[in-house]
């Protein structure tokens, strides 16, 4: 009778944590919900949803980088197309393909263009990236396929547990309302981070508009890229194997695929030894899907055509630094694809 009771108990005592953890899950997704970057996601998937079928010629995927370095009207405007922005934050090569696997079921490109941060390729896993996925698409049996083939296992049970998918982003949050308290009760001012005067909001077709510039800490003590080495980079065999994969669904679909990697800044560059080895294993995984590549930090580095006043920060172009890139690529698209290669005849 003893043992019967002791079960019961336990029973109602483990039903009650799972129900307050839960409800302290929803109160860390909600806090995700007040995050500016995940309200341009938002956007760019209902924008991209309402869009009538197959009414695209080109689409953009990837990270960050590629909602900050493509815009969609510059290459409408010129080649008399149109095309969209679907980048998402820190996308990684996993994410890439799942998210082309839902473009194709209302679009039919013709080019798809990829953006390839090489940060983002050697991690074998990265759940806040799925995640900032997950929030925005309107597919939940492609969402379950995700999970499954995807995920390991240890971070299937995170995903379920909101607690633990949700804590940075309300952590973060939380950090940043108990700071607006203690300067309104106590009239304590923090520190002023100022940027250089300009603005940053979605603006359209899933294009991200910033004119601000870098942070002076940007040039030194903050730097990301401080200390990083190319010798002792490598891509992940599984991001890999999502980009043949994504190679191989373009050549199914009938579209080109391009590989681009987007500049980071001048200033990040003098930090990167060996950033020629990065280069390398780029261009080979390239070469190897048979897909043309342009990486634009060696561009630069061979012509000159940025400076750091044409970043937001020290790893993303700002609007400046998008009118020039694009200038670039779209001569470079019209040289390096047969898609395109149409408006030189």
């Amino acid at each position: 009778m003893k043992k019967k009771s002791f079960i019961i108990k336990f029973l109602i005592y483990a039903i009650c944590v799972v129900v307050l953890f839960q409800q302290m899950g929803l109160r860390y997704q909600e806090a995700a919900s007040h995050n500016i970057i995940n309200a341009f996601t938002q956007k760019r998937f209902e924008d991209f949803y309402a869009l009538p079928q197959n009414s695209l010629n080109m689409v953009f995927i990837g990270s960050s980088h590629s909602y900050c370095t493509f815009d969609p009207e510059l290459f409408d405007n010129h080649f008399a197309i149109s095309s969209y922005q679907m980048g998402t934050p820190l996308q990684h090569l996993d994410t890439s393909y799942y998210e082309l696997l839902e473009i194709y079921r209302t679009q039919t490109p013709d080019v798809v263009v990829l953006e390839t941060y090489w940060d983002v390729l050697d991690d074998r896993f990265e759940m806040k990236q799925a995640n900032s996925f997950f929030e925005v698409l309107q597919n939940e049996e492609l969402k379950k396929e995700y999970i499954q083939k995807v995920f390991p296992l240890s971070e299937k049970i995170k995903y379920y547990l909101l607690p633990i998918r949700f804590q940075q982003d309300y952590f973060a949050y939380e950090a940043n309302e108990i700071s607006k308290k203690i300067e309104q009760t106590y009239g304590v001012q923090k520190k002023k981070i100022q940027y250089q005067e300009g603005e940053e909001y979605y603006r359209s077709k899933g294009y991200v508009y910033c004119n601000m510039g870098m942070l002076p800490g940007e040039y030194n003590e903050t730097n990301q890229f401080r200390g990083l080495d190319g010798k002792n980079w490598e891509i992940d065999e599984t991001q890999a194997g999502y980009v043949k994969k994504i190679a191989a669904l373009c050549k199914q679909k009938g579209s080109e695929l391009v590989m681009v990697t987007a500049p980071i800044a001048l200033v990040s560059m003098d930090y990167i030894q060996n950033y020629d080895k990065i280069h390398q294993k780029m261009a080979a995984l390239a070469e190897e899907v048979h897909a043309n590549y342009i990486d634009y930090n060696v561009i630069n580095q061979q012509i000159g055509m940025l400076t750091n006043e044409n970043f937001r920060d020290d790893a993303h172009l700002n609007d400046s630094g998008v009118q020039i890139v694009d200038r670039h690529f779209i001569n470079w698209l019209t040289e390096n694809t047969s898609f395109f290669a149409k408006d030189r005849q």
